[in-house]
């Protein structure tokens, strides 16, 4: 299979300020659910709700710094480190720190609104 992307959709996201998903495959944009990339753009004072997926995160820090938070501990991951963070594990993620974060998500399998399991 071949499948050319020509542009990213946009997809909306939880949290406290506007934050912008631009997903290239997934569910929405290609129709996908083996994985899903998404680029994501926080603004500083973004945070999210806490969930416990059922898929691996492998999240890139392109800009910025962006804090994980699990039930055991917190990460500043900063510009140029990675993070997995595996099903089933709680997690939240904010972007507190002076001008949000630029970052890559991958999702394994992909994101789904179904399995992200939010805490509400």
């Amino acid at each position: 299979m071949i499948q050319l992307i020509n542009k990213p959709s946009i997809v909306k996201a939880a949290g406290t300020k506007e934050k912008i998903i631009e997903e290239y495959f997934g569910a929405v944009n290609s129709n996908t659910t083996d994985l899903s990339i998404a680029g994501m753009r926080s603004p500083e004072g973004w945070e999210e709700p806490g969930q416990t997926p059922e898929f691996d995160e492998y999240t890139l820090v392109l800009k910025g710094t962006l804090k994980v938070k699990t039930k055991e501990q917190e990460y500043n991951v900063i510009a140029g480190q990675g993070i997995l963070i595996g099903k089933s594990e709680w997690v939240q993620y904010s972007t507190p720190f002076e001008g949000g974060a630029e970052y890559v998500a991958v999702c394994l399998p992909a994101f789904s609104i179904d399995t992200v399991n939010r805490d509400f």
